[in-house]
């Protein structure tokens, strides 16, 4: 397995983390401590912060687990892969997107950019 893969694996992990304890000790394994994550709803930086967009995205979504879709394309310190938030009931993935991350030297993220490529109508 590739370090993007792996790095991609420990964010997959944080995102899927439904108790707070193992939440943040999740975070803290996929990013550095003041690692950020953007999107087109949110901008957060720094370990309590992203436990807490993480744990509000649970909140409106329960029951839902996000999977990657695909490969992990990486090269020097960037990856790139595409997701999607998966229903356990039904596997209906209302809301899809891609992410752009950047690793630190211990491959711990220092950034994700992110983009939505599919979200429910209101």
């Amino acid at each position: 397995m590739s370090r993007y893969e792996e790095a991609v694996d420990r964010y997959f992990e944080a995102w899927n983390a439904t108790e707070e304890e193992s939440r943040a000790k999740a975070v803290a394994a996929a990013w550095t401590e003041d690692g950020f994550y953007i999107d087109p709803l949110a901008d957060v930086s720094g370990h309590d912060q992203l436990a807490a967009a993480i744990g509000g995205v649970q909140a409106q979504f329960p029951g839902f687990e996000f999977r990657r879709i695909g490969v992990v394309d990486g090269h020097h310190d960037v990856a790139r892969f595409a997701w999607e938030l998966v229903s356990l009931a039904d596997g209906s993935a209302p809301v899809a997107g891609s992410d752009v991350i950047t690793l630190s030297a211990d491959d711990r993220i220092t950034g994700v950019h992110g983009f939505l490529d599919r979200v429910p109508s209101a």
